[in-house]
């Protein structure tokens, strides 16, 4: 089994690439440095920080005592999906491997990847410290309301750097045919930090299909019937916890393939979505009406 898992590791190291050139998220990831694998499967330690204020310093008493804490905590995946890909039998294994890295890479792109950003913004989304609810008719209003939640935002002293604007292609283009002074200051606000997210990823609940019961065989996720759809979000990284592996399991030849005569891969992708309770500020939500 480890021998046909070193001869597809060159397609299987690719996974995270293709991953982070086609996810919406993958800018708000947090740095593996900060992040262990915990002592079971599905689990990461991750650290939190929450220290008190300053007290006042006195001549007779000198120094006020405060707290600092510091811990790591243990935390589950809370995103865990995996499914089984049959490539055709093969000649040999190095066009088998080619096969496969064509079919992961697409799957990837169109299956994987959708759901992960879907997934995401509806956590993010639920956590948001900000939410508003309002139509945006054209692009002054949503130069507008993106103005209203920069105010907000700053009221809060959440950073400048590190805020990332998430919008829809509809509302991006409506700011951007305006092509005015105001508007394109208000872009070059966030920089190159700005991204475009298709609406059928931009939710704020969503359904997450099992691929096996009745009606749900496709797998994938749906839009939930009480979600909204966004339109915007202002996140700063720093508010998230947001970490994530693809990882192909394990590899059958034909011959121990019980299932069909081809080469079966197991793969799997998990991670954890979550906001620190203490940076939900952080996080601007707006939505339709």
């Amino acid at each position: 089994m480890a021998n046909n898992i070193i001869t597809f590791k060159k397609y299987i190291d690719q996974l995270d690439d293709v991953y982070k050139y086609s996810s919406k998220t993958a800018v708000l990831e947090t740095s593996p440095a900060l992040v262990t694998q915990g002592a079971n499967a599905g689990e990461f330690v991750i650290p939190k920080l929450d220290m008190d204020g300053l007290g006042d310093y006195s001549r007779n008493d000198g120094y006020v005592s405060g707290g600092v804490d510091l811990k790591n905590e243990t935390v589950k995946c809370d995103f865990d999906r995996g499914r089984r890909f049959t490539v055709d039998a093969m000649d040999n294994e190095e066009t088998a491997g080619v096969a496969f890295g064509r079919l992961a890479a697409e799957f990837i792109r169109t299956k994987v990847t959708p759901e992960l950003d879907a997934y995401r913004f509806a956590k993010y989304a639920l956590k948001a410290g900000t939410k508003k609810a309002a139509a945006l008719a054209d692009g002054v209003a949503v130069m507008q309301a993106i103005t209203a939640a920069i105010g907000t935002l700053d009221d809060a002293e959440v950073p400048e750097e590190g805020r990332y604007l998430f919008l829809t292609p509809a509302h991006f283009n409506a700011i951007h045919s305006l092509d005015t002074t105001k508007s394109r200051e208000l872009l070059a606000t966030f920089e190159s930090r700005i991204i475009k997210v298709p609406q059928a990823r931009f939710y704020t609940a969503i359904d997450q299909l099992n691929g096996k019961g009745s009606g749900e065989e496709k797998g994938g996720y749906k839009k939930n019937t009480s979600a909204k759809d966004v339109n915007f979000m202002i996140i700063h990284k720093s508010a998230l916890i947001q970490f994530s592996k693809h990882v192909v399991v394990s590899i059958f030849r034909p011959e121990e393939n019980q299932l069909a005569d081809g080469w079966a891969f197991n793969y799997r992708s998990y991670g954890i979505a979550d906001v620190y309770e203490n940076k939900k500020n952080g996080i601007y939500l707006h939505t339709a009406a």
